[in-house]
């Protein structure tokens, strides 16, 4: 019996290895709008939009970790299936209920470009679905990114038919030069610019990431299902295919991403349908060299796993650190820093929360933001401290 529940547990590690790792490239692609604060008016132009830093992390970052994160959020919730029983309808709905606020309170406080509400709403509409079979769930998400695909490519199709009609971006520097100043104001005038804009971002999020979200939830609950994460040699045969499309076709696709969303035009559309297929696989590739690193070098998964088994509160933590760095509530540094030593100061929050986690999982059983979400979910006092 015990050497069955050790796999189990190793394995179990392992998925929060890799969320951990996510953790690190969403901090990476959400700083530069910490960090460049114009962009969230709509000046047209990316966070740290030139040079090698903007290419790079728009090339292997942009849309790539909060794929990973959505596809574990589909797994997570078939192991919660597996825990809860019969309660986990009314458990699910507390707490999605429980991140929906915590996600409002977030996106008004701390960070426009929250994710939590969009995964609470898309949470309850997946527990409508649980009962679906693996291949059915695999179906529908191709669905959705092919749906997806294809609106781009009629877009671009409309620019290209009507080039008159397709409307440049404008960079609005009044508005941006406006954007700085609230963030590197006082805490009220940062609060101001919270207030103002993260309702537009919001349905800019909801829009924009949620069919991508979705697709990546039921394919996570198809793999969770099938238990595939926690049975690797079932899939350890397909592995170099999976680096091949990843890293051979995932890839270049990324380039083209990139290139594509600096052009504008039909080509940026044709872009972001090609993204919208080609992501998840350079996600895979991504998640499959992890796997292969940390089993040759296990201690890589001991420093990131502890922030995957807290990772609602090193997101929450990677935004207030953000904040105390980049606006008026800390250094109030927006605007004043060069791309690369926005990637350092990434880097060191990153740094800083994995050792925080792992200082915390010594004394605790949960991260603080976990035990409040469970205690809410539960409607138990579960303890805190561990022994």
């Amino acid at each position: 019996m015990t050497q069955t529940a050790a796999p189990a547990s190793r394995r179990i590690h392992e998925i929060d290895a890799v969320r951990g790792f996510a953790l690190g490239g969403i901090l990476v692609a959400n700083i530069g709008f910490f960090a460049d604060p114009g962009y969230a008016v709509g000046i047209g132009t990316l966070p740290m939009s030139e040079g090698p830093v903007a290419l790079v992390v728009s090339t292997l970052v942009l849309t790539k970790f909060y794929v990973i994160f959505s596809f574990l959020f589909g797994y997570s919730f078939t192991l919660q299936m597996r825990s809860w029983g019969e309660k986990v309808k009314s458990r699910m709905v507390r707490r999605c209920l429980g991140l929906f606020v915590l996600g409002v309170a977030h996106g008004f406080l701390l960070w426009i470009g929250d994710i939590l509400t969009l995964y609470a709403a898309l949470g309850l509409l997946l527990l409508t679905m649980r009962d679906i079979r693996p291949r059915t769930a695999v179906k529908a998400g191709c669905w959705i990114i092919g749906v997806m695909s294809v609106i781009w490519l009629a877009l671009a199709g409309l620019v290209l038919l009507d080039p008159s009609g397709a409307v440049a971006p404008v960079a609005d520097t009044a508005a941006a030069a406006r954007a700085e100043a609230l963030v590197t104001g006082g805490p009220l005038d940062f609060l101001r610019f919270q207030v103002e804009t993260y309702p537009m971002l919001a349905a800019f999020v909801w829009l924009g990431q949620g069919p991508m979200a979705m697709a990546l939830f039921l394919f996570g609950l198809a793999a969770g299902k099938s238990r595939l994460l926690e049975e690797r040699e079932r899939w350890a045969h397909l592995v170099p295919r999976i680096l091949w499309l990843g890293y051979g076709v995932g890839l270049p696709a990324a380039v083209f991403f990139t290139w594509s969303s600096q052009t504008g035009g039909a080509a940026e559309l044709v872009g972001l349908a090609v993204n919208n297929v080609a992501s998840p696989l350079l996600s895979a590739a991504y998640v499959v060299t992890l796997l292969a690193v940390v089993k040759r070098f296990p201690a890589v998964a001991g420093a990131l796993a502890p922030a995957g088994r807290t990772a609602a509160s090193n997101y929450i933590g990677q935004s207030v650190l953000a904040c105390l760095v980049f606006t008026g509530y800390g250094l109030a540094l927006a605007g004043e820093l060069p791309p690369i030593a926005v990637m350092g100061v990434a880097a060191v929050i990153y740094a800083l929360l994995l050792a925080l986690s792992a200082r915390w999982l010594r004394s605790h059983r949960q991260g603080p933001v976990e035990w409040a979400l469970r205690r809410f979910t539960l409607l138990s006092a579960a303890p805190q401290r561990s022994r």
